[in-house]
């Protein structure tokens, strides 16, 4: 199972070292393919006066502070395609948040790079369009390559990840066929977390419900993905953004050990690919 976990965004190495001590069970599971995730930037803040994080330069030093004391993978978000080099050299996955996943520039960008690429679907997409943004990746990589294939994607290093979609006023929506659809283009990963989001519901900056991410990581599970991304905290009420929808550090084990007995019940026939 491949895992990205860690908090929303960077609020100071103590911080890090914590949560990431805190992940150490997880992390070190030989089932377990474990990535480190933090944001040393949260360029689409609902509010102007929101946190958005420390910067690329601090950011990237606390990151690679992380890779060399715990030995972890590292995942981070790009915001714009000048980042990519100076992400490359810290980072083992890149990863284009959703509302830029139609960002050619961008994705071509961390395509040219050796890291993987995570494209995150957006809430406006149908999931059947993602193969779009995975081909934009897997044809800067091969350009011989004209179709998007889940083989291909694989050997190219081009994920897809789900994390809901827009519905109504304030809300997401997660529809599990689109696990299923996106599964065809490129290894698929669930964000649980986001996928509990409400945006702007707290006059300002998103909310959610956070009781909501593990019976979406269940259903997941249960239908079938590559791997899982959670956002975590070992003290989410006043974590300095997303909050509400992170998971205690502290019950991320349990959670994840209960996906990897779901995943194990599934017959083969229907996880060949996990």
């Amino acid at each position: 199972m491949i895992l990205m976990s860690g908090p929303c965004v960077i609020e100071s190495l103590d911080q890090l070292r914590k949560i990431a001590e805190g992940l150490r069970p997880v992390a070190e599971n030989e089932n377990i393919d474990f990535y480190f995730k933090a944001s040393f930037d949260k360029a689409n803040r609902t509010s102007l006066e929101a946190y958005r994080g420390l910067g690329i330069d601090e950011g990237l030093k606390m990151l690679s502070t992380i890779k060399k004391e715990f030995g972890y993978k590292i995942i981070t978000d790009i915001h714009e395609r000048e980042q990519a080099k100076a992400l490359s050299e810290v980072v083992d996955i890149i990863q284009i948040p959703a509302f830029l996943c139609r960002q050619t520039d961008l994705i071509v960008e961390v395509a040219k790079t050796k890291c993987i690429v995570n494209i995150k679907k957006g809430q406006f997409m149908n999931p059947v369009d993602m193969k779009y943004g995975v081909l934009k990746a897997l044809k800067t990589r091969d350009p011989k390559i004209t179709e998007a294939n889940f083989e291909d994607s694989k050997k190219h290093g081009i994920w897809l990840t789900e994390r809901g979609n827009s519905f109504g006023y304030g809300a997401l929506v997660v529809d599990m066929r689109s696990l299923i659809i996106m599964r065809d283009f490129a290894p698929t990963i669930f964000d649980a977390t986001h996928s509990v989001q409400a945006p702007g519901a707290l006059g300002g900056k998103s909310g959610g419900d956070s009781k909501f991410a593990p019976i979406l990581a269940r259903g997941a599970a249960a239908v079938g993905v590559d791997g899982f991304f959670m956002e975590t905290h070992y003290d989410p009420e006043h974590a300095l953004s997303d909050g509400p929808n992170m998971i205690p550090t502290k019950d991320m084990e349990s959670l994840i050990l209960t996906l990897i007995r779901i995943q194990n019940q599934i017959p083969h026939a229907f996880r060949s690919r996990l």
